[in-house]
Formats: C-alpha cells, structure tokens, sequence
C-alpha cells in the first residue's frame, strides 16, 4: 500500500526533474555509460545499445530505480554540457547549436534583425573613389539597419 505510493510519487518525481529543464551530458550517445549518476541524463544516439537499445533520440535519465526514458517531442529543448549550447528535437533530429529568432535585443538595444535587402556592387563610372564611397556607404547603412553598428 503506503510503500507503493512512495515509489510512485518519487518516479513522478524523477520523471518531472528530467523534463523541466533539462541538462543532458552530450547529445547523440548510443551505448549507456558506465557509472551514471543519479540526475544524470543523455540524449540517447540514433543506434542505441544495451540498456538504451529501442529508444533513439529519447533522453534517458538515471534514477535510484534505473534508467527513464523520455520521448522528445518536437521544440523539445535540452542544454549539452558537453557541447555548452542548447539542443532542438525540430521533429526528426537533434540540432544542436542552433537558435531561431526574429530579433536579438541586448542590454535594451536590437543588434541583429531580419536580414536586409543585398548591396549592390558599383560597377562603370569614371572615378572610383565615389563608388568606393558610395559602397562603403551601403555597407555601413547594411550594419546600422542590422543593429550591428551604430548610426550616426
């Protein structure tokens, strides 16, 4: 009875500590390792072995009662210890380094934004320092509509 619920309530917990923020060892491992610890977790490869064998791509935690495992789900997100940036399940596979937006603010300030238009390259004339000036014009308009560089 009592007991029972005990264990269950832990197993919920176990399950609830790998999926609410979860940090992973390195993405992309087939074989278990060795001596996991207990809160460790693993994005599992795409040819799991042993223990971790039928369940590629799924994060795999180790508690007291063994190994759990999670199927991703797409926008599933895991930081990698291993590789120090954050890995996507967009789906079909892990990507790992990637981030999508549609703008960067830093410290209040956009820096980067949706991607402008192409500079043209001057061609023809009769001076060319103008249409050097004329690019460079373009480019540092580029850089400042960017938010990398300030107008001014």
């Amino acid at each position: 009875g009592q007991a029972q619920k005990e264990i269950t309530h832990n197993e919920a917990l176990s399950l609830l500590d790998l999926i609410v923020q979860p940090c992973v060892e390195v993405v992309g491992l087939n074989a278990p390792p060795g001596a996991p610890l207990p809160g460790q977790a693993w994005i599992i490869g795409p040819q799991p072995t042993g223990a971790w064998a039928g369940h590629a791509a799924a994060l795999a935690g180790w508690t007291d009662g063994g190994w759990r495992f999670l199927a991703p789900r797409e926008g599933m997100s895991v930081w990698s210890r291993a590789e120090q940036c954050r890995s996507e399940w967009d789906g079909n596979t892990w990507r790992t380094g990637r981030v999508l937006a549609r703008e960067l603010i830093v410290e209040g300030k956009k820096v980067i934004g949706p991607q402008r238009s192409a500079i043209a390259i001057s061609s023809g004339g009769q001076v060319i320092d103008i249409e050097a000036r004329n690019a460079l014009a373009s480019v540092i308009a580029a850089l400042g509509a960017h938010g990398l560089i300030a107008l001014g």
